[in-house]
C-alpha cells in the first residue's frame, strides 16, 4: 500500500511541475504547422515509443474529429520493418535521425519524448531535425538531459521516475491534444459524406 501512495503522491508532484506555459509554446508551435499544411514528426524509446504513437493518433483525428483536416503526423517508432533495418544495416543510435532525414522538411516540427533525455537516438533525431530546418520539441523527465539543451522547445518535468515520467508525457500530449482542438484553423477539408457518422 505504501508503493501505491508513494506513486500517487510522486504523479501528484509531478503533474504540479508541469510549466503550462511551456505546454502551451509547444502547441502552438504544433498550430502553425496545421496551418501551413507541414508534419509533425515524433519517436521515443520503449513507454515514450507508444506515447509517440498514441499522440500521432490524437493529433490525424482527436484534434478536428470527423473533419478529414487534422494534423499530419507520423510516429517514428511505429514501423517495426523500418526501424530494425536501420538498426540493423547503420545503427540503433541513427533509427530516428534517420528517417527525420527522408520525412522532414523545412518548417515540420519534431518531437522527441525522452525520460532521461539523454538515448543517442533521440538526442541524434533532435540534431538532425535542426539540420533539416525542422523545429525541435522534447518532454522530458528527470534532469532533461542533452535534450533540454538541443531542443528549440522543451516541456522539462524533473521527476525522477520512469514510469511517472511517461505518464506525464501522456498528460501533456492531452492537453496539447484539447488545445489544439479549441484553437482548430478554419477548416479546408470536410469528411466525405458517406463516412460522416462512421465511429471506431
Amino acid at each position: 500500500m505504501n508503493d501505491l501512495h508513494g506513486y500517487l503522491a510522486t504523479s501528484h508532484q509531478a503533474l504540479d511541475d508541469i510549466d503550462l506555459q511551456k505546454v502551451e509554446l509547444l502547441a502552438e508551435a504544433m498550430r502553425r504547422v496545421w496551418v501551413q499544411g507541414g508534419q509533425i514528426l515524433i519517436c521515443g524509446n520503449g513507454g515514450s515509443a507508444a506515447n509517440a504513437i498514441h499522440l500521432c493518433n490524437d493529433l490525424i483525428y482527436g484534434a478536428s474529429p470527423m473533419g478529414g483536416d487534422g494534423l499530419r503526423a507520423i510516429a517514428l517508432s511505429a514501423n517495426p520493418s523500418v526501424m530494425t533495418c536501420l538498426a540493423n544495416d547503420i545503427s540503433y543510435d541513427q533509427i530516428f535521425s534517420y528517417q527525420v532525414a527522408v520525412q522532414g522538411r523545412p518548417g515540420d516540427l519534431l518531437l522527441v519524448m525522452s525520460g532521461s533525455g539523454n538515448s543517442p537516438n533521440v538526442v541524434n533525431a533532435l540534431i538532425e531535425g535542426h539540420r533539416c530546418g525542422l523545429t525541435t520539441a522534447a518532454i522530458l523527465g528527470f534532469s532533461g538531459g542533452r535534450c533540454l539543451d538541443v531542443a528549440d522547445i522543451a516541456v522539462h518535468i524533473p521527476v525522477e521516475d520512469m514510469q511517472v515520467a511517461e505518464d506525464c508525457q501522456q498528460t501533456v500530449s492531452h492537453m496539447i491534444t484539447r488545445w489544439l482542438a479549441s484553437h482548430r484553423p478554419v477548416r479546408t477539408r470536410v469528411a466525405t459524406p458517406e463516412l460522416a457518422g462512421v465511429h471506431i
